[in-house]
């Protein structure tokens, strides 16, 4: 094991069972280290009993390097100095008209500048309402890892530089009969900062490749696409009937219950290409698509 893969094993060790859905969070994915981010808090709802957010306070870890926050028509925006490692970034509200409702949901931004060490951080947002406060703070530790945390803190996972930031879900392979050559793999994927999928990679599989379902005079069609571009933020989903990766020329049996390996590789805007690796459940065609959970295990 090498020193990133055992750095990120640990990470995710302490973080495993302890990220559940705050109601202030940053986009699932990660980031690369190094990598200018925008760090996008999205709110979801007011405080208990209250009708709207009259404030919003971020502390920002110290390994964050500051550059500006988005500010807000209507709220007061206080922020830490340009280059500032750290600090606490505030918006609050003129009055009730300009307070955010609590049924509207929406993000606060800050821009800034992730360490160039591979690591997650955590930043305590604290949301002050017309009645009452919550305060997203909660971090994990060792004693508290297998807890499920009631306040947690908003969370960033960083990534070495070889390694795809992007977030996996529900990924599926229906189960293949025998002497099948070709099965299809599913999966909803999404990249925080956009990017392109152009390359998936199975041991199993001598080829996998990107299709999608066209309908062409009236017919149906399936083709293989050089890429598929996945837009900064948006869910991508891959789907029976429609987009799907094709795994051709299997090397084995595919039964429903095993667990399969693939390698995801991903190109950014500036044309660097990163790796992720990821797991995906087989599936029998009688309960393929039936598991809302989140079937895909991903690995840094």
């Amino acid at each position: 094991m090498n020193k990133t893969t055992h750095t990120l094993a640990l990470l995710s060790a302490l973080l495993a069972g302890s990220a559940p859905q705050a109601h202030v969070v940053l986009p699932a994915g990660g980031a690369n280290v190094g990598s200018n981010y925008d760090a996008a808090f999205r709110v979801g709802h007011a405080c208990k009993d209250a009708k709207a957010t009259t404030a919003i306070e971020v502390e920002l870890p110290k390994a964050f390097q500051f550059k500006e926050a988005v500010a807000r028509s209507g709220w007061k925006l206080t922020t830490p100095k340009a280059g500032a490692q750290g600090g606490v970034v505030r918006w609050e509200a003129d009055s009730a008209t300009t307070a955010l409702p609590g049924t509207e949901k929406t993000t606060f931004v800050v821009r800034g500048v992730l360490p160039s060490t591979a690591q997650t951080l955590h930043f305590p947002v604290h949301q002050i309402c017309d009645v009452g406060r919550a305060d997203w703070a909660q971090i994990p530790t060792a004693a508290n890892a297998n807890d499920k945390l009631e306040f947690p803190a908003a969370r960033l996972d960083v990534l070495p530089d070889n390694v795809a930031a992007i977030d996996v879900r529900d990924a599926w392979v229906r189960a293949a009969v025998p002497g099948q050559s070709g099965t299809g793999a599913f999966l909803t994927v999404q990249a925080p900062q956009g990017a392109k999928l152009v390359a998936v990679k199975s041991a199993v599989a001598g080829v996998v490749e990107i299709h999608e379902m066209k309908l062409e005079n009236d017919v149906m069609k399936m083709r293989a696409i050089p890429a598929l571009e996945l837009p900064a933020g948006e869910q991508v989903k891959l789907a029976p009937g429609g987009l799907h990766l094709m795994m051709m020329d299997l090397k084995q049996p595919i039964t429903a219950g095993q667990t399969l390996n693939f390698t995801l590789t991903l190109e950014d805007a500036n044309g660097k290409r990163r790796e992720r690796q990821i797991e995906a459940q087989v599936r029998s065609g009688a309960t393929a698509g039936q598991d809302g959970g989140h079937g895909a295990h991903q690995h840094h």
